[in-house]
């Protein structure tokens, strides 16, 4: 019988849980983050349309750095609103995915918030 990994399943069901009631709309779309150990990843998201409206990573040429930490993750939050600013998008829904609103994921948000997004 295999083992499975406690702590991405724990992540998983706290995910399931947080986008019954996340849902981004045509006004307010949702920005979702993915973190991986070196990496982070941003995408603003139209859950109507099924449409990614932008997206910024710490794997992308214009980043300069490393993506696990947190002057990473800040750098992707400011570019990520800039671009959803590019495409009209002022006011966001946030979607943590699953992970504690700490560290990274807290960093990304705040960057996001101070470049002009409002959650």
């Amino acid at each position: 019988m295999a083992k499975t990994n406690v702590k991405s399943t724990a992540r998983i069901r706290r995910k399931r849980h947080i986008r019954k009631k996340v849902f981004g709309s045509v006004e307010r779309p949702r920005l979702s983050v993915f973190r991986s150990a070196n990496h982070i990843y941003a995408q603003v998201i139209d859950d109507v349309n099924h449409k990614t409206l932008a997206s910024a990573s710490s794997i992308e040429k214009a980043f300069e750095g490393y993506g696990g930490n947190i002057d990473g993750a800040s750098k992707v939050g400011k570019m990520i609103a800039e671009k959803a600013k590019e495409q009209g998008v002022t006011q966001i829904v946030f979607d943590r995915n699953g992970y504690l609103f700490h560290g990274r994921v807290k960093a990304l948000a705040d960057a996001a918030r101070a470049a002009g997004l409002q959650f």
